[in-house]
């Protein structure tokens, strides 16, 4: 609402502290500035414990899967960054080409996880990690491939976040992809509470994460349907998952997994190194 002052011939409207446009909040908002630091702490945190965590690395498919989170947290922190570029239309492609890479990135890591978890234990769980590696990259890969011909094929703003409620096509993909990621989550707590129980890692963190993830995936498809049914709600809520889900998913996920596996690897390497010393005969003290 704007008051008007009329002075002699002219008139003073007085602006509403209410009169941004939508586009320039979601663009420069305390939302953004939430995302920038988040993405800036946990690379922090990851430089910190760099060094400690590369000696930690056993095999190959650990290693690959670091340095995955690694690219994906520098291409995450660079969409944070970048948020601007979705309300520039000369940057449109840009930004699109930047949030495929960093979602296609994330969604690598977390099907990943998913696929892990669905193994019938933990060791072999780990001993199969390489083929559930490519497993998750084929699943990626056709759903990146699709992303991109919705996008550049049909231009469906998907990872446009001014779009709104306007764009049913756009909703409706996501409520697909949601529903995916929803059913696969509780599909693995469903397997927690049944007979099968025993074939789940027996990791209460890794419980605690399906627990977490079926609740955010089906947050995120309700505001989904929400927004594809033009409820204003649902496009704010939706804004809010994505706030969340860049903000906080790559720190969960590294401490629900990477953290683990990290301490496992100090463990063995530990256990080598006394076996090694134990068979050399370093303990072979004669204290008579």
């Amino acid at each position: 609402m704007s008051t008007s002052v009329q002075q002699g011939h002219i008139n003073i409207t007085a602006p509403s502290p209410f009169a941004n446009d939508g586009d320039d909040l979601k663009c420069n908002g305390y939302d953004n500035t939430f995302l920038v630091v988040s993405s800036l702490l946990f690379v922090l945190y990851l430089t910190v414990h760099a060094k400690k965590n590369i000696k930690s690395l056993g095999s190959y498919i650990i290693i690959s899967y670091y340095a995955l989170l690694w690219l994906v947290t520098l291409l995450n922190l660079a969409w944070s960054f970048l948020q601007e570029w979705q309300c520039s239309p000369e940057k449109e492609v840009a930004w699109n080409l930047l949030s495929l890479f960093t979602t296609c990135g994330m969604l690598c890591l977390e099907i990943t996880l998913i696929a892990f978890l669905l193994k019938d234990n933990y060791m072999n769980g780990m001993e199969t990690l390489p083929h559930t590696f490519l497993v998750s990259g084929i699943i990626v890969f056709v759903d990146t491939l699709l992303k991109t011909i919705y996008v550049f094929g049909f231009g469906v703003p998907l990872f446009n976040r001014n779009v709104g409620s306007t764009h049913t096509i756009k909703w409706g993909l996501w409520v697909i992809h949601k529903l995916l990621l929803a059913a696969a989550y509780g599909f693995i707590l469903f397997v927690h509470f049944s007979e099968w129980k025993e074939k789940l890692p027996p990791r209460p963190t890794f419980y605690n994460y399906a627990v977490v993830m079926f609740v955010f995936s089906a947050i995120t498809l309700f505001a989904c349907g929400l927004a594809g049914i033009g409820a204003g709600f649902g496009s704010w809520l939706y804004d809010l998952t994505v706030l969340c889900y860049h903000s906080l998913y790559l720190p969960f996920l590294y401490v629900t997994f990477l953290a683990d596996i990290f301490k496992e690897e100090d463990f063995l390497l530990d256990n080598a190194y006394y076996s090694e010393m134990k068979d050399a005969g370093f303990f072979d003290t004669d204290w008579e």
